[in-house]
């Protein structure tokens, strides 16, 4: 089976964790506009959530939301669940989902702890886990984890974050030798693309100054990404960088 995006995946199904806002919605929108019918997966952005189905359904596409906790491992089921419902199953899978709490080593306590890797990487474990027999059954499928920069260097402000995201890494990995030939999965780690909300214009200008390419990216460039990864039907376990050649840089 092919795992391209067009004409020919009319009939494919995706879901999008943390598909409701920022870089999530830009690729729910962007799977929708490929012909794909969207799950668009939420944990506290119902009202965003229903704006992004809106806006696929009033674009001639299918759309569906489900909210879940993604910290909570029945919650994580159950996203599984209704989302293979919802249009009978999942062929593309896309762990965005992710918490970025600003604590350096010394400041981590367990609570942030416990949070962190239960969303960035628990959840992607086990929600890919729980839907590769339906995507094997459907004849094969795609993961692509969204990791950032953080999982790839050392980030002293972003403890745990950054831990959590160097095991979606090695997830990535692990889970391309597990789930193959049936399964592709690989991994998006971009660099500035869409700052936090408040984040000063200087950091922002700063930021843009250490990248090679002396500028900032965007959510579109995180989109080009996954819509390669989505066609390139002979690469899996990769970790695909998007950051303007900031990591020629480290």
């Amino acid at each position: 089976m092919t795992h391209g995006t067009g004409e020919a995946a009319g009939r494919r199904v995706a879901l999008v964790t943390g598909g409701a806002v920022r870089v999530g919605r830009a690729l729910s929108l962007a799977l929708a506009r490929e012909g794909m019918r969207v799950v668009v997966g939420y944990g506290s952005s119902e009202g965003p959530a229903r704006e992004v189905v809106e806006e696929i359904r009033r674009g001639g596409g299918e759309a569906a939301m489900v909210g879940a906790d993604l910290s909570k491992m029945d919650e994580v089921r159950r996203l599984a669940e209704e989302a293979e419902r919802a249009f009978g199953g999942i062929d593309v899978l896309v762990n965005n989902a992710s918490v970025f709490p600003e604590q350096g080593f010394e400041e981590t306590d367990e609570d942030t702890w416990d949070a962190t890797l239960a969303i960035n990487l628990k959840a992607p474990f086990f929600l890919t886990r729980l839907l590769a027999p339906g995507m094997r059954a459907r004849g094969g499928g795609v993961v692509v984890n969204l990791a950032d920069l953080a999982g790839l260097q050392t980030w002293e402000g972003y403890a745990a974050h950054g831990i959590s995201k160097a095991g979606l890494v090695h997830f990535t990995k692990v889970a391309a030798r597990a789930l193959a030939p049936e399964i592709r999965v690989n991994a998006i780690a971009p660099g500035t693309v869409l700052p936090p909300d408040g984040f000063p214009e200087e950091q922002v200008r700063r930021l843009a100054e250490r990248a090679p390419l002396r500028r900032n990216g965007s959510p579109e460039d995180v989109v080009e990404a996954l819509l390669y990864l989505l066609r390139a039907d002979f690469v899996t376990g990769e970790v695909l960088v998007v950051d303007g050649g900031r990591m020629l840089r480290s």
